[in-house]
């Protein structure tokens, strides 16, 4: 059995790639302008090509192509190539359709743990911010072990390294690390109200009021208000509020836009949390 395919490099201008096969992907705007203002020439993967009757047809790479494109603004720009000959429409769909199918992709612990490796500043103080509280970030639910990393890392990236760690400070003054209480969803639950109450939410009275309530419980009755992280926040804001006289709106956690809690107070933000983080996929072992 033959274990090297029939293959040959080329560097190709891209203006001379042709990539309108009806099996191909819409282009996403949005995915190219993100690579793109990110762009790091050692994340290149060489484009992947068919050659029929002298047109050079893309297989896989097409975002590729419009990423170094807009980024060297110029359609002249060579890429390297892998030219397949021998292939016809039907078995170029084919391997497109089934390139990524076998293909293992990395978690979110094993991310961070390569950032961690690579010297990545936000990964390290998120970790360093991690231990200070007597935790840990592992990729396995586990007594002391936090593994919602996505969560850790959209806080941080969102809001800034004084949300994560009145985040963190709330739910392990609350909880005292009781592994229900490590979720994603009272993670980014509670820094929504952080980000939405700002010092009107009373650290000392969230602590006291939600110390009173097991995370069972909680979890019950997050579920029977609201899917995901906004449901934790609700079903927190309600325990909050009980036989309180300044009662918090409940209201206010669906306003889309909130204070930035960093170095600059004043600065507004879109609040990415209520859009896309409770689809977070947790990394533990359920």
């Amino acid at each position: 059995m033959n274990f090297v395919p029939n293959v040959h490099y080329e560097l190709i201008p891209i203006k001379n790639l042709v990539s309108n096969q009806k099996y191909q992907r819409n282009l996403s705007v949005k995915h190219i302008n993100r690579t793109a203002a990110h762009f790091d020439l050692y994340q290149v993967n060489p484009i992947k090509v068919s050659r029929r009757d002298g047109i050079n047809n893309i297989i896989n790479g097409q975002h590729t192509v419009e990423i170094i494109a807009l980024v060297s603004n110029s359609r002249d720009t060579p890429v390297w190539c892998m030219i397949y000959d021998d292939l016809d429409y039907t078995h170029e769909a084919e391997i497109f359709a089934n390139q990524m199918k076998y293909v293992k992709s990395l978690s979110p612990y094993e991310i961070f743990q390569a950032n961690i490796e690579a010297g990545g500043d936000q990964q390290l103080i998120i970790r360093d911010m991690v231990e200070s509280y007597g935790l840990k970030i592992g990729p396995f639910k586990k007594p002391g072990c936090i593994c919602a990393v996505s969560a850790l890392e959209k806080i941080y990236q969102t809001y800034g390294f004084k949300v994560l760690d009145r985040t963190l400070f709330l739910l392990i003054g609350t909880w005292e690390g009781e592994d229900l209480s490590l979720s994603s969803n009272m993670l980014l639950g509670i820094a929504k109200l952080i980000i939405t109450f700002g010092d009107k939410l009373k650290d000392d009275l969230f602590k006291e009021k939600l110390g009173r309530v097991s995370c069972k419980e909680l979890c019950r009755t997050a579920k029977d208000r609201k899917a995901g992280s906004l449901g934790y926040a609700e079903a927190m804001l309600i325990y909050y509020n009980k036989k309180s006289h300044n009662t918090l709106s409940l209201s206010a956690l669906y306003s889309r836009t909130k204070r930035k809690q960093n170095d600059d107070p004043e600065e507004e933000v879109q609040t990415a949390l209520d859009e896309d983080t409770d689809n977070i996929k947790e990394q533990e072992n359920e």
